[in-house]
């Protein structure tokens, strides 16, 4: 990291003297120098966790404060003379944590991976050639090339620039786009005066810059703010749901832990011991296997997806994939093809114009600006005769005005061209471009039959733009937004943009699993329509732009259930919308590219951008398409249903086993003369478990399962663990029974007995809980299966082999193995059953009155409804 004066200070010294300091050039540095000063400055990020060493990872493991009590009560043990117990607590705590870690670590390598591998990318000048890097790797000094849409990546000062416009309100609060030039500016005190300072986190509205590097990382002014800028964002109902069910489950530990330490000193059992055991519970009891299962679950969908060519940045974004009911998108590049041609330049009658097509490319050439694809397709079809022509300045796009306007100069003429919507380029007009001579006036009449043109063209599917000009004075050598005025109207640029083939199968596809799809378009009501119909997508409703600056925010809610189609929106329509969806209780996803789209991918519960998106885009999203497509997402979408489904396998699992195990502990406690296990003989039991869960993030779900969003529901996994808990309960008492009375069970075969039955129900009621469908049609992944059954023939095996007698066991007598095969089968049996009665009861489909599927989604048939099942949204 840089130390020394500030940005701001830097950049208010010449140009030549700041080289000077910071021993560069206009021509950048050399990739042998980037790297020493890469080495010596560090990553250009914020992060304010660095990566620790993996030993480091590893020892904080360690830190654990009912390890740590564990670890000092059998190293009292040893002290007194039990070193067999020392040893084997400690391998078995050891082998315990290696097994999380390592699962945990290579789940997120996996996702570091998939980050860099759609990481922000800058274009720097490195031994005199330019190139793409990742701006990670850029160190004061390197000199960048920014363009509109690029994020800022570090702060510099800029060389040159080019109607350069920057939002900077990140560190300003200035909510309006600030110019930047390239000139000195030697008495700047902060960024909103640094008009030749470029900061990290800004974003680059128009125009174009080349720039010095001089902070990068935690040096640069956004670095001194990053304490409170990379604060978390809120918890998901996906973190929190999780995080409720760890404090459930503590909560039971702690109860049981006191409760049995309480009874084993009434009955003056030995306290040491007593001690180890109550701790060794606490250990088995609480879930530190949850945030591996979580986060190798999450990582394995996200690697599924990445097959998909879906780049997941936030792993919890997963959930709210899953959970997504609503899809906001745009029309161009989801709905159609987006390879947009320019077919028609028309006047005002409707004929073919060269004039047209000649000021529409002059406009396009010169913008430096939003480059949009309808510019690419003007400058690809074709190069007007435009010799002599240069560009003076120029009033940007925004999409507020919905127009750009360039002020060029030829021969002494100075002409201000603007191209933009035809609504608004009409209304400017006071003219028309005649076939001969002078611009003749444009009156009412022409303009009426000028839209009618216009809306015709709508109706046939084009895409418009109007185009007009104004002759301005030889001494203006600026444009303004206030010389967008008595314009003289030319005519319309026409493009096409042929609808996706697999459009309207995408949208259905997505319809049927419950997602209602939005279209959130700037394009105006009549193309939108015509792209709908080809498509066999019906209207049920369309706001346009206006109408929804009129609506108030209950009237917008209320109309929401039935609309489908929102044209002519403005960004903070879009993001209002996406707003409003949400306060009715929906989980909603915005597919966005833009500039333009950063609020409402913000503003979503599910921010989706594509590979070639604007800089500001891709860093707003929480998932990266590789593919602009529907169908990508809908794979996305089950993927994440997939995911929340095998975490809840696992709470399942643990909320009803430890519940149980509550029971069965307390109960013998205050039955028994000695400890039901001993301390090693509950730690093994756990990593026994432990490691017969391993394959949960692998598992298959039930097709049935992921055919609606998922939610979180923690009052029915609690309704859950109360109903399957006392189920595990009787048969652990059930066998406390028969090895007392049957087995004339001591202390020893007690103990063995118990925790082979112990493992047997915990592991093997996986094939009970992992689907609502029957364990004999549902058929788990082989690596689940064989963990779950492996752990359990080596727990009957283990007191049988050498190893047995160090861990307290003794021989189990084979009538024993009869009796624990029926019970064991009793309890799966009674378990599936009073699972179905459980899912009948608190399960039922329940109809969903505020399902907008119904929108652009029923594009054949009505949506179907979402079931209220176990972690489904009731």
């Amino acid at each position: 990291m840089e130390h020394g004066p500030d940005s701001v200070a830097m950049a208010s010294q010449p140009l030549d003297s700041l080289f000077a300091a910071i021993g560069g050039t206009a021509g950048g540095l050399s990739d042998a120098e980037a790297d020493a000063r890469l080495r010596r400055c560090g990553a250009n990020d914020l992060s304010t966790v660095r990566r620790r060493p993996l030993w480091l990872q590893f020892l904080d493991r360690l830190h654990n404060p009912l390890l740590i009590i564990l670890l000092l009560a059998s190293g009292f043990s040893a002290a007194a003379g039990d070193l067999y117990s020392f040893a084997i607590v400690v391998v078995i705590v050891l082998v315990s944590v290696v097994l999380d870690f390592v699962q945990e670590v290579r789940a997120n390598s996996t996702i570091d991976d998939l980050r860099r591998s759609v990481a922000l990318r800058a274009k720097v000048l490195r031994d005199g050639q330019e190139r793409e890097l990742p701006v990670e790797r850029l160190v004061p000094g390197d000199v960048v090339r920014l363009v509109a849409g690029d994020l800022v990546p570090a702060d510099g000062r800029l060389i040159e620039a080019r109607d350069l416009f920057v939002n900077q309100a990140l560190l300003t609060g200035e909510p309006y786009p600030a110019e930047k030039q390239a000139g000195d500016v030697p008495h700047a005190a902060d960024p909103g005066e640094a008009t030749n300072s470029l900061f990290m986190g800004t974003s680059v509205i128009s125009g174009t810059g080349r720039a010095v590097i001089l902070r990068t990382g935690r040096a640069t002014l956004l670095g001194g703010m990053a304490h409170s800028l990379t604060a978390p964002p809120p918890a998901t109902d996906f973190e929190i749901g999780v995080r409720h069910f760890g404090l459930l489950i503590l909560r039971v530990t702690v109860f049981l832990v006191l409760f049995v330490l309480l009874a084993n000193v009434l009955f003056h059992r030995p306290w040491l011991e007593s001690l180890m055991f109550a701790v060794a519970l606490a250990v088995g009891l609480t879930p530190e296997l949850l945030p591996m299962v979580v986060t190798v679950t999450l990582a394995r969908g996200a690697l599924r997806l990445a097959e998909r060519k879906v780049i997941v940045k936030r792993l919890t974004a997963l959930h709210n994939l899953g959970a997504m009911d609503v899809l906001c998108t745009d029309k161009t590049g989801t709905l159609t093809e987006a390879r947009i041609r320019l077919v028609r330049h028309i006047d005002v009658q409707g004929r073919e114009s060269d004039e047209v097509f000649r000021l529409a490319w002059l406009n396009s050439r010169f913008e430096s600006g939003i480059r949009s694809p309808l510019d690419e397709a003007i400058l690809e079809h074709g190069t007007p005769d435009a010799t002599g022509w240069r560009k003076l300045d120029e009033v940007p796009f925004d999409f507020e005005r919905r127009r750009v306007s360039v002020l060029l100069e030829r021969s002494g003429e100075h002409l201000l061209i603007v191209k933009g919507a035809p609504e608004d380029v009409l209304r400017l007009s006071t003219h028309r471009e005649p076939v001969a001579g002078q611009p003749s006036v444009f009156d009412d009449e022409a303009k009426a039959r000028a839209m009618a043109l216009f809306e015709g063209l709508g109706e046939d599917g084009f895409r418009v733009l109007a185009i007009a000009s104004r002759v301005v004075g030889p001494d203006q050598t600026e444009a303004r937004i206030t010389d967008e005025t008595e314009l003289v109207f030319a005519g319309f640029a026409a493009f096409l943009d042929p609808p996706k083939a697999d459009a309207a199968a995408a949208v259905h596809a997505l319809s049927k699993a419950g997602v209602a799809v939005k279209i959130l378009t700037g394009d105006n009501d009549r193309v939108t329509r015509h792209v709908c119909r080809d498509l066999r997508i019906p209207v049920t409703g369309l706001i346009t732009g206006d109408e929804l600056r009129a609506m108030s925010e209950e009237a917008l809610r209320v109309r929401l259930a039935k609309v489908n189609v929102f044209c002519r929106l403005s960004p903070p329509q879009k993001q209002r919308v996406l707003l409003a969806l949400k306060q009715r209780g929906h989980a909603v996803g915005f597919l966005g590219d833009g500039i333009n789209d950063a609020a409402a991918l913000h503003a979503a519960d599910v921010g989706i951008s594509v590979d070639g998106a604007a800089d500001v885009a891709k860093d707003a999203a929480s998932l990266i398409l590789l593919e602009h497509d529907l169908t990508v997402i809908h794979s996305g979408v089950l993927e994440g249903r997939r995911t929340v489904e095998n975490v809840t396998k696992y709470i399942l699992m643990g909320s009803s086993s430890n519940f149980g195990n509550m029971l069965s502990m307390a109960g013998a406690a205050l039955v028994l003369p000695f400890l039901p296990m001993l301390p090693i003989q509950v730690l093994l039991n756990n990593l026994l478990y432990d490691a017969s869960e391993i394959g949960i993030p692998f598992d298959r779900v039930d097709p049935e399962t992921i055919t609606r969003p998922v939610r979180w529901n923690m009052d029915l996994i609690h309704r859950f663990m109360l109903v399957l808990g006392p189920v595990s309960s009787l048969f652990d008492f059930l066998t406390f029974y028969a090895l007392l009375t049957l087995f004339d069970a001591g202390e020893a075969l007690f103990q063995t007995g118990w925790f082979v039955e112990s493992l047997a129900t915990q592991a093997l009621i996986i094939f009970v809980i992992r689907t609502r469908r029957s364990p004999l049609v549902s058929r788990p992944h082989p690596l689940l299966a064989a963990l779950s059954v492996g752990m359990v023939l080596l727990a009957a095996v283990l007191p049988l082999s050498p190893l047995g007698p160090l861990f307290g066991f003794v021989a189990l007598p084979p009538a024993y193995f009869a009796f624990l095969a029926v019970t064991v089968v009793a309890y799966l049996v009674l378990a599936e059953g009073v699972k179905r009665l459980f899912y009948r009861r608190f399960g039922r489909p329940a109809r969903q009155g505020r399902m907008e599927g119904a929108a652009v989604g029923r594009v054949h048939r009505g949506a179907p409804e979402r079931p209220d099942r176990l972690t489904h949204d009731a």
